[in-house]
């Protein structure tokens, strides 16, 4: 009979142009789900240390989540995981949209690429099966114009992830795109991009009709009907603004980077840039992902001045935080435009951002090679921001050593310049300040792909988000006692949501383990609780460890730069607060049942099924 999931996938080897159909195994799928904790646990069996992220062997695991594809609220997220080109280490990039529902009617849950092809290709996936085609006219494009002729290609109604010029180039945070230019959506952190890039392959391109099947679609459907009419009033803020509606509260809380992590308060700029004053300037209409009930998305257009002509996707808070806040920009049109730019190229908006603004800090310093001297990196200056993106992509003048990321431009400038490298692991710390909400301090020295926020999300309950689904606790933001373990029960129920395949908007608006355990019951015929739930994401929290403690990681680099630990922010309400990491990863430490030099010891691995 039909699964929920396809259960199947396909591995490719480009080099060799061979594939064979493998079967899920469902033993596993009770473990790890599937996205990327079953990615996980192949690339674990599979992980040679020695292999860079760039090399031919090294394998992509491409994977939809459990419930991707099917009516669960928010069921559209697809992780491309694999070793990263940016850290080196383990990293899944996830996305929305429609593409994993599109890889799932295509009869399949994901793909695993080895080898390089001799000539660019791109893949198309339909009736279980995949197609190897050439792509040498697509190669040089940006995204939204090879997404455009893909469909051509193929077929109308067909979803596509593209790279664009900077995964070509091999930029360690190039980004792989899909939805074109009305609803693009960026697989962005860690460099996937790149490695796509380094197999030669431009797109992903799938189709097809299979639905998914249920074991008790009745239960499923009216869960899935109450929690939808519980959510949306909860997520009301979203649905109208986006995630951008949060720059002004992000910047009254502390929360908002400023002039590369340096400034306190920047209310007018926050205002100027937010997603409240976008949707009075330039927004067209609302998108949504599959199956999602919130519809976080704004497509925008610009109409007159300097910028005019920019359409599609608006940014998002994080781009907003980047481009606006990081540099001091408060020129919204800019912003858009820049977001734009990043999205046809294939960058990072994150990561671009930051070098950006590690760039300008650079030049403050005096720092920057004599042969720049001629561009203008001061903060506010829009233009010299969407003069230095293209360059990044094309890895060109002061671009190819920006297109290095944070942690490797900073090791070719020298001791000082390592003190403003704003990175952990080698990920650009994403926006929101550590010392604003001490819990996220723990998150970014331990998340598993480096300085990334989507691991631990801790910071919502300062936001008022309703956890007490999964964390029963009072927490103060600024306390050190239960900081450590505030941040590790966030990551492990986070843990879940790209193996699910679900949306993490939905964990905002208050959904708890409970009722996903009460979703896979219905979809699946399972007997789980939110209990098992949480220890599932536990399983993989740990798995993920494992795979970086392969790669070198060690006690040491649970830390965060110089500037979070010992530069409060001068103003604003996180004024005067640094956290106390040391004692706060003690607390972790234990919570996880970790070694203290940072290893999971041998009862927890043993308790997780992971010995």
């Amino acid at each position: 009979m039909p699964y929920l999931y396809a259960g199947q996938y396909v591995e490719l080897d480009l080099s060799s142009g061979t594939q064979r159909l493998v079967s899920v195994d469902e033993q596993l799928v009770r473990q790890f789900y599937l996205g990327s904790g079953y990615a996980a646990y192949l690339f674990y069996q599979r992980q040679q240390p020695d292999w860079d992220a760039l090399a031919p062997e090294s394998p992509l695991y491409i994977f939809n989540g459990l419930f991707t594809g099917s009516l669960a609220p928010t069921a559209c997220r697809c992780s491309f995981c694999g070793r990263s080109p940016l850290t080196g280490l383990w990293n899944e990039s996830n996305v929305g949209g429609h593409f994993g529902a599109a890889l799932r009617a295509a009869g399949l849950d994901g793909l695993v690429v080895t080898g390089q092809a001799a000539t660019p290709v791109y893949l198309y996936l339909h009736d279980g099966q995949v197609e190897v085609r050439p792509a040498d006219h697509l190669w040089g494009l940006d995204t939204f114009a090879a997404y455009a002729r893909l469909l051509d290609e193929t077929h109308p109604k067909a979803r596509c992830a593209v790279i664009g010029p900077a995964g070509e180039q091999g930029v360690p945070y190039a980004a792989i795109l899909q939805g074109g230019q009305a609803h693009s959506r960026a697989a962005g952190r860690g460099g996937m991009g790149a490695v796509l890039g380094s197999k030669r392959m431009k797109a992903i391109v799938a189709y097809g009709e299979e639905k998914p099947a249920y074991a008790d679609a009745a239960s499923l459907m009216a869960q899935v009907k109450a929690f939808n009419a519980q959510v949306r009033p909860k997520a009301a803020g979203m649905s109208l603004y986006g995630t951008a509606g949060g720059v002004p509260a992000a910047e009254f809380k502390g929360d908002l980077p400023l002039r590369n992590w340096r400034d306190g308060s920047w209310p007018a700029g926050a205002h100027a840039i937010s997603g409240q004053t976008l949707h009075e300037t330039f927004w067209l209409k609302h998108t949504f992902c599959h199956a999602c009930p919130i519809g976080c998305g704004k497509l925008i257009e610009i109409k007159e001045g300097p910028y005019a002509g920019v359409y599609g996707e608006g940014p998002e808070y994080e781009t907003l935080a980047g481009f606006g806040g990081m540099l001091l920009i408060d020129d919204l049109a800019a912003i858009c435009r820049c977001n734009d730019l990043c999205n046809r190229l294939g960058l990072d908006t994150i990561s671009t951002s930051a070098a950006i603004a590690f760039a300008f800090e650079a030049a403050e310093r005096g720092l920057l090679p004599a042969e720049v001297a001629d561009l203008r990196l001061t903060w506010g200056q829009a233009e010299t921001v969407l003069h230095l993106i293209p360059l990044i992509a094309r890895r060109e003048g002061l671009g190819a050593l920006l297109a290095q990321g944070v942690r490797a431009a900073a090791q070719a400038l020298g001791p000082e310049a390592q003190r403003f490298a704003l990175q952990v692991k080698g990920m650009e710390v994403a926006y929101h300040d550590p010392r604003a909400f001490f819990s996220m301090a723990v998150n970014y020295a331990t998340a598993n792909r480096g300085a990334c926020h989507l691991e631990a999300l801790s910071y919502w309950t300062m936001y008022g988000t309703d956890a007490s689904g999964w964390y029963d606790r009072p927490y103060d933001r600024f306390a050190v006692e239960g900081a450590g373990r505030h941040a590790a029960v966030f990551q492990n129920y986070m843990s879940v949501y790209n193996p699910l395949g679900l949306c993490k908007f939905i964990g905002k608006a208050g959904c708890a383990p409970a009722e996903v355990a009460q979703w896979l019951n219905a979809a699946l015929g399972w007997e789980t609780s939110g209990e098992e739930v949480m220890r599932t994401g536990e399983r993989l929290f740990n798995l993920k460890r494992l795979i970086n403690l392969r790669y070198g990681i060690t006690r040491a680099d649970d830390t965060l730069p110089e500037r979070f630990l010992k530069e409060p922010r001068p103003d604003g309400e996180a004024a005067g607060r640094v956290p106390d990491l040391e004692t706060m990863l003690a607390e972790y430490y234990t919570v996880r049942g970790w070694l203290p030099d940072g290893r999971p010891a041998p009862e927890k691995l043993r308790e997780l099924g992971l010995a």
